[in-house]
């Protein structure tokens, strides 16, 4: 499988708006960090992003509001909150 910088929105947004738990997120990069090939112009933010992600269960680490903003702008979306 390959990892692009759509799927890895597709997740963090699939997290933001509860359509995946964060276990399922970790879960998902866990598995992603060991089996997935990356896009090479991308591979070094995939890998970053990644990482962090599979240990987002870990207190010490987190995955806040922040980090996904970052990461979401670092993918090269701009980020907007809408609510309804």
């Amino acid at each position: 499988m390959r990892v692009t910088k759509e799927e890895l929105k597709s997740k963090l947004l699939g997290y933001l708006n509860r359509s995946i738990t964060l276990q399922n997120l970790v879960n998902w990069a866990e598995d992603m960090v060991q089996e997935a090939e990356y896009d090479e112009k991308d591979y070094e933010l995939i890998k970053k992003i990644l990482a962090h992600l599979g240990l987002a269960n870990v207190k010490q680490f987190g995955l806040t509001w922040d980090d996904c903003y970052e990461y979401l702008s670092a993918l090269g979306y701009k980020v907007k909150v809408a609510v309804s």
